[in-house]
């Protein structure tokens, strides 16, 4: 798979972000010294009087593979026991080893933000001030000013705006930017996976699985042996301010943590500018099911109900007579999601769509195969 990006971004004075075959690495500095966050470390490099050093600080490419092992979690089944809640490791744990250097230099860029933005707020404080000081002039001495003062004041004013522009331009791109482009094949694949998940937000109803525990179904009289704590959540096409990027993110809410973010090389997990973790495609493990859901609540209009059961029933299945008004439910066909990593994702999801879902899943595989080939 041919990957096409600028070698050298420069994101904010001092701080670039390099693209090579060998991944992505950041450096941080001025001339004469400087810091580099890569896959195999960081090291800081130094050029005094004509003689350059590099120095390692953490890393040693030698004592792990170049790409951690990524093993698959087991993926649960609705006909054993869950733990009581679902949700995913300290956000700070999750980001991939490879993908420090990127999570480096957005940390890098937001910081400058911060400081920006509290210079800017200064800026116009004084300017306000300067035409304060200008009208007042003119009321103190009843029009007759000299000429010098008003033009020094007006210079003051002209060079304050000029610079809180110039400040808003920095503010505004203060974010990583990133161009992808893709060969041929690789495009067809990510455009496949793109329109699947088009398809798959169209779903009537998606829900975030954020709990669920076992249920002895003899003693609940219920056709369920598992109960799920779920949440309705949207999924969708999403820019952050801290990615700037030809490809928009395709969007999982999340309710009980960070929202999930899939960009083409990498997934962001976001809670704020200052709070997220990033993981590389390849990384990611994501498994598709189709689940049999004895819905209590309206089936929605794109699920397809497999048979039906009771709200009280014996062992054997068939409905309980002890119970009066005992009603029949319907046994839904619905797709389901689960995201894990190594790191530390705990991630599961539940979609009214099973066809969309599984039309999703297999697009990503197959996308996957491709971004391990880089």
């Amino acid at each position: 798979m041919a990957w096409s990006y600028r070698k050298r971004i420069k994101i904010v004075p001092g701080v670039h972000l390099n693209f090579s075959k060998r991944g992505i690495s950041t450096s941080i500095g001025v001339k004469g010294a400087s810091l580099n966050f890569s896959s195999s470390g960081t090291r800081l490099n130094t050029s005094v009087f004509g003689f350059s050093n590099s120095y390692k600080i953490t890393g040693n490419p030698s004592q792990r593979s170049q790409h951690p092992q990524s093993y698959p979690l087991p993926v649960p089944d609705y006909n054993q026991t869950f733990p009581d809640n679902i949700f995913s490791a300290d956000i700070h744990e999750i980001t991939s080893q490879d993908m420090s250097g990127i999570k480096e230099s957005i940390l890098v860029a937001q910081r400058q933000k911060i400081e920006l933005e509290a210079d800017l707020k200064k800026i116009k404080k004084a300017l306000t001030f300067s035409k304060t000081k200008k009208i007042v002039s003119y009321i103190l001495i009843y029009g007759f000013v000299n000429k010098k003062v008003v033009q020094a004041i007006d210079r003051d004013i002209t060079a304050q705006k000029e610079v809180i522009i110039e400040t808003q331009i920095v503010i505004d791109n203060s974010a990583i930017s990133i161009d992808i482009q893709f060969d041929d094949p690789t495009k067809k694949k990510y455009e496949r996976l793109y329109y699947a998940f088009k398809n798959l937000s169209t779903s009537h109803r998606i829900w975030d699985i954020t709990g669920a525990h076992y249920q002895d179904r003899v003693v609940a009289r219920s056709n369920a042996s598992t109960l799920v704590n779920r949440r309705e959540v949207k999924l969708g096409l999403k820019t952050l301010p801290i990615i700037k990027s030809n490809y928009e993110a395709l969007y999982f809410q999340n309710i009980n943590g960070a929202d999930l973010y899939f960009y083409p090389t990498f997934v962001l997990m976001y809670t704020s500018n200052q709070n997220f973790a990033i993981i590389g495609i390849d990384e990611l493990n994501l498994s598709i099911t189709s689940v049999n859901f004895t819905e209590t609540s309206a089936v929605p209009g794109d699920s397809k109900i497999v048979r039906k059961t009771w709200a009280k029933v014996n062992k054997n299945g068939t409905p309980d007579k002890r119970f009066k008004n005992n009603y029949q439910i319907p046994v839904v066909q619905y797709g389901r999601i689960y995201l894990s990593t190594s790191t530390g994702m705990n991630e599961e999801y539940q979609m009214s769509n099973f066809e969309f879902t599984k039309e999703f899943g297999e697009a990503f595989q197959e996308y996957k195969i491709s971004c391990k080939s880089i």
